[in-house]
């Protein structure tokens, strides 16, 4: 990931594509992208535009450049496009940011990653399992992982699902006491993806107004338990989970994420204000060789 890093760096003045530097690294698009921004912290093509927009800033306050010839050189084919994304970054044209006092941000570095501390050892242990295909009711947001957004977007999300009672409203339950937070229709190039909240249900049961059935077929996952947890350290625990399961646990297995349905289980453990655990369901499938 390192090495991707450093071709990014190198190549800022190309058309550089997800698709392209996932091959780079041998991963399929989607889990190059969940991967990258585990480790970055930024999705990879905002990543990129971000550091294109950086080096613009740094060469517009310490150069005297032409804007035109600093638009080519970061890899945008036309000034006019290139001001008008600087100026939704920055807040003004690259002529008015030229002509300021400071250089001011949003300015991002060169990602650097500790690649020994990431991978000092794998101490996640996940049930690798064969689910059967189940279907579901529930209510469906639309949300992106991009600046965080999703980060909050989701609580809010399943703070008025519990406010509003809305698990009640579900029809026939399979399991009154399970209910799920499923990811699904990933966009790589976007970031964006629908969460859906909602109930194991019988396969064709129909959907009330206001809510949406979906199936989801039988896959192969790595089903992990995040570590016990009270009310306040609970949500902490299940986005370290997540962190570990791209930046751990994947980079130590054989394993890449299929690109599908992936989903959160809470049942009757996590009911309680302490001791609180719930599952977390990665569908996996072997990683293809190098060639």
């Amino acid at each position: 990931m390192q090495q991707i890093v450093d071709y990014i760096e190198e190549n800022l003045h190309e058309q550089v594509t997800l698709a392209g530097l996932a091959k780079l690294a041998n991963f399929s698009p989607f889990h190059f992208h969940r991967v990258f921004q585990a480790m970055v912290g930024e999705s990879v093509m905002d990543y990129v535009r971000k550091r294109r927009l950086t080096r613009a800033a740094e060469r517009l306050y310490y150069s005297g450049d032409k804007v035109i010839d600093i638009a080519f050189d970061i890899g945008f084919q036309y000034q006019e496009s290139f001001n008008r994304s600087f100026k939704k970054v920055y807040g003004v044209s690259p002529k008015q940011y030229r002509d300021s006092e400071r250089l001011a941000g949003p300015l991002i570095g060169k990602a650097c990653l500790d690649i020994p501390q990431l991978l000092g050892g794998n101490s996640m242990e996940p049930k690798v399992i064969t689910k059967p295909a189940f279907h579901v009711i529930g209510f469906e947001l639309k949300t992106r992982n991009v600046d965080g957004q999703n980060n909050k977007d989701i609580p809010e999300f399943w703070q008025q699902y519990m406010q509003n009672s809305l698990g009640c409203k579900i029809p026939n339950p399979v399991y009154k006491n399970q209910e799920l937070g499923i990811c699904t229709d990933f966009n790589p190039e976007t970031g964006e993806f629908i969460y859906l909240i909602g109930m194991e249900v019988e396969e064709g049961s129909v959907a009330p107004e206001g809510m949406v059935y979906r199936s989801v077929p039988e896959e192969e996952y790595a089903v992990f338990t995040t570590p016990k947890a009270n009310d306040q350290t609970f949500s902490l625990t299940i986005q370290s989970t997540w962190n570990k399961i791209f930046t751990e646990w994947f980079p130590e297995t054989g394993y890449e994420h299929a690109g599908t349905t992936e989903f959160e289980l809470y049942d009757e453990r996590c009911h309680g204000s302490e001791n609180k655990v719930m599952d977390i369901y990665i569908p996996i499938k072997r990683q293809s060789k190098k060639v």
